[in-house]
């Protein structure tokens, strides 16, 4: 299928506008992504309809907490990443094209199945995720503009590398997003993702002015990016810029992929991470991977009160009334709470 968000350019090469990276691709080669190819000048998507992870999970796996909660997300991937972390959870899915020589492997499904599955199943929204969403766009943004016309929400779980085009153009049937902010630092980003950190700002920036619902994510790598000065950073440009109403997840590393020499991360660095969060001003902070944990719940941030209890991604109890907490009246952010 010929790829969205490209231009012809000269000597048979194109230039594709989908991410950041922007990869001027030659003919007979791959972008990056190592999922969309030059094809006699052409872009193609080689992964349009080759779905290779298809479940039905809680929208708190996603992790969302204050979108829906308590309801199902039919949840999808292609193969295929234009990031390379080094510690990267879904490598086997998200790096198989780049560690095995371009393969392409998938079920073929299409956009209509999709969502008439996710009916059948009574999911309340349909999430593009495992992998990055962003390369395979033609399949999320054909499948989320017939589940618009269901009823069905839509949900990136993405590192944020999509161009503003791309966020454009999927703003009109994209509800929610969870977006990897995975460090506050361009070295750190370049040395374990290959990518940039500002083109992740601009990407939450335009998001959230566009009305998309977000909440991000940020995997506490021990040595990498678990810094007090950079948490405070990254927690304060998440109050500034996206504001405080945004729910901040702290996520628990474990070695993995290409990334085994250091341990998992100390649980007291989850609540240190978690301080500084609060600290910031950030209404909603929770801390992942580690489960019976209390950073697991909702809060109200005026009075304290427990509003919603989790165990892991499920909900014991949701105490929240008319979007707001039965203790104090505050206004309680999110959609669906």
């Amino acid at each position: 299928m010929e790829a969205y968000l490209y231009e012809p350019l000269s000597e048979n090469r194109v230039r594709c506008h989908l991410c950041q990276h922007r990869c001027v691709i030659s003919e007979g080669r791959r972008g990056i992504c190592a999922v969309r190819e030059n094809r006699g000048g052409t872009l193609e998507t080689l992964v349009f309809g080759k779905v290779i992870a298809r479940h039905v999970d809680p929208i708190e796996k996603k992790p969302l907490f204050h979108f829906l909660p308590g309801s199902l997300s039919y949840s999808i991937a292609t193969v295929g990443c234009n990031f390379r972390c080094r510690f990267c959870q879904n490598a086997d899915i998200a790096q198989l094209p780049a560690d095995r020589r371009g393969l392409i492997v998938g079920d073929e499904v299409t956009p209509q199945e999709i969502v008439a599955d996710a009916r059948r199943q009574r999911c309340a929204s349909i999430a593009f995720t495992y992998t990055e969403p962003t390369v395979f766009f033609e399949l999320a943004y054909e499948t989320a503009r017939l589940a618009r016309g269901e009823g069905i929400r839509s949900v990136f779980v993405s590192n944020g590398y999509m161009t503003a085009e791309a966020v454009e153009m999927i703003a009109p049937y994209l509800n929610a997003a969870n977006v990897d902010l995975k460090a506050f630092s361009d070295e750190t980003y370049r040395h374990y993702c290959g990518a940039r950190l500002e083109p992740v700002k601009e990407t939450l920036r335009e998001m959230k002015s566009r009305g998309i619902f977000l909440e991000v994510t940020t995997l506490i790598v021990p040595g990498m990016n678990d810094d007090p000065d950079e948490l405070r950073r990254l927690a304060s440009f998440i109050a500034a810029d996206l504001g405080p109403e945004t729910p901040w997840h702290i996520s628990r590393f474990h070695p993995t992929y290409r990334l085994t020499d250091r341990p998992p991360t100390p649980l007291e660095s989850l609540l240190e991470a978690r301080r500084i969060g609060r600290d910031a001003g950030l209404r909603y902070v929770y801390t992942g991977n580690v489960p019976g944990e209390e950073g697991e719940s909702t809060y109200c941030y005026q009075c304290g009160e427990l509003l919603v209890d989790r165990m892991g991604f499920f909900i014991r109890r949701n105490r929240i009334e008319n979007d707001r907490c039965p203790a104090c009246g505050a206004a309680i952010d999110g959609v669906g709470m």
